[in-house]
């Protein structure tokens, strides 16, 4: 059908969003004080928030997910809470302010209608968020998309990506469509799941793209403002059709590496590919079929470990290591305690931290009712060590977002959140 994107693509869209939530690297650094600050204290601004502050000016930042390079890390949302606004609200950005966390005032709601790139005069109708990292190797992190254009089902369609550059204010420019090469395109399939990595160690951030047939484009950074990488060869044979986000270094040789699905499906096995001078071009170790796959260091002295969520519990697989028992449908990891060693957050139904070395779980329930998903895991207070953020949905009409800052204790994070607020607020 003109201007939509195929079943396929669709399907494997949803799950490699699934798969955001699925693997993460674990945030690492030094311990401090486990009693929140007069300036921790809760924020509610569901409905009472009245207008968005002004989005804090920085000068760049090797910060990840730091789009206004003010040295600290910002969140964002899709599937907003809305009304009136469309089929699409778009995409809802928080910014954070260095030594103080995520602030829900200083907020941006970036609609197609502003913000895409039209094709051939069509805005596109859907706006998602799919990869974030600096392309143009500028101190400011840049937020990949997807979107929809027009296609007429005849040979390779365009490609669906499109770049938000940061900068010292933030997300302020319309997207710029991500040039793919022909000579790295293969197949007729959409060229979407995208993942940033250092995967040829040259220090510029690349970009590997789903191309077809078990194979991969590979986009080396750094980027131009037009959206064109800076070389791009042949299409790379990989183990799998759905490249997996983010990239991690599990080996410590200086390349990073990716997870590549073998299908869409959530329980699809999968292999690490290896990146190198070529880029992710060398297969690594092979997976079982799981739900989910946390990376992250989970034991001391050791370098980047991974833990495979199954219907049974989470199995990590550094030699020795004794299995977990946990529910759920996802994991991710985080360093909470700022102790060096991260821990596991499998969600489902509810929360719950598991240390890699033992000790209880322990469970994070918020004060919402509804159904509770895992957005992400990251130091946004700078504390040195890793928060949780969590959405908690009820129905299609509301939800709440709570920030819980990690503790040094044996609690982990924080018994009541830093700061909560509702999608709801994003509309304009």
């Amino acid at each position: 059908m003109v201007g939509k994107r195929g079943g396929r693509s669709a399907a494997i869209r949803a799950a490699a969003a699934g798969c955001t939530l699925l693997m993460a690297v674990a945030v690492t650094g030094c311990g401090g004080d486990d009693k929140p600050a007069a300036k921790h204290r809760p924020v509610a601004m569901t409905g009472r928030s009245g207008a968005a502050l002004p989005v804090p000016h920085g000068r760049g930042s090797k910060v990840p997910d730091d789009f206004n390079g003010d040295g600290a890390p910002d969140l964002v949302l899709d599937d907003l809470v809305h009304d009136g606004l469309g089929d699409d609200a778009g995409i809802g950005v928080v910014y954070g302010r260095k030594g103080h966390g995520l602030v829900p005032g200083a907020r941006q709601l970036l609609r197609p209608a502003k913000y895409a790139a039209p094709t051939g005069g069509e805005t596109p109708a859907a706006f998602d968020s799919e990869a974030s990292c600096d392309l143009d190797k500028d101190g400011f992190t840049d937020l990949v998309v997807s979107t929809d254009p027009p296609f007429d089902g005849q040979g390779q369609p365009p490609v669906p990506l499109q770049i938000l550059f940061g900068g010292p204010g933030g997300l302020t420019h319309q997207g710029v469509k991500l040039v793919v090469p022909a000579q790295a395109r293969f197949g007729n399939d959409w060229p979407d799941q995208p993942v940033c990595g250092d995967f040829d160690g040259d220090g510029s951030v690349d970009l590997t793209v789903h191309a077809s047939g078990g194979r991969l484009s590979f986009l080396r950074g750094p980027f131009t403002r037009k959206g064109a990488p800076r070389a791009a060869g042949k299409p790379l044979a990989a183990p799998g059709n759905v490249p997996v986000g983010p990239a991690f270094d599990i080996d410590s040789d200086g390349y990073d590496d990716l997870l590549v699905r073998r299908t869409s499906a959530g329980s699809s096995p999968s292999r690490i590919v290896l990146g190198g001078p070529q880029g992710p071009a060398r297969s690594g170790a092979a997976l079982p079929s799981g739900l989910g796959l946390a990376v992250g260091r989970f034991a001391k002295g050791s370098g980047a470990d991974t833990a495979l969520l199954t219907a049974s519990g989470v199995t990590p697989s550094r030699p020795g290591a004794r299995a977990l028992k946990a529910t759920g449908k996802a994991i991710t990891a985080g360093d909470f305690d700022g102790d060096g060693v991260a821990e596991l957050v499998v969600s489902g139904g509810a929360v719950t931290l598991l240390g890699t070395g033992g000790g209880a779980a322990v469970t994070v329930t918020p004060s919402a009712t509804g159904t509770t998903q895992v957005l992400r895991t990251a130091d946004f207070d700078g504390d040195g060590r890793a928060d949780l953020a969590v959405r908690t949905y009820r129905g299609e009409s509301a939800d709440t977002v709570a920030v819980y800052t990690g503790v040094k204790s044996g609690k982990l994070v924080a018994a009541k959140p830093q700061v909560t607020f509702s999608t709801a607020e994003f509309t304009s």
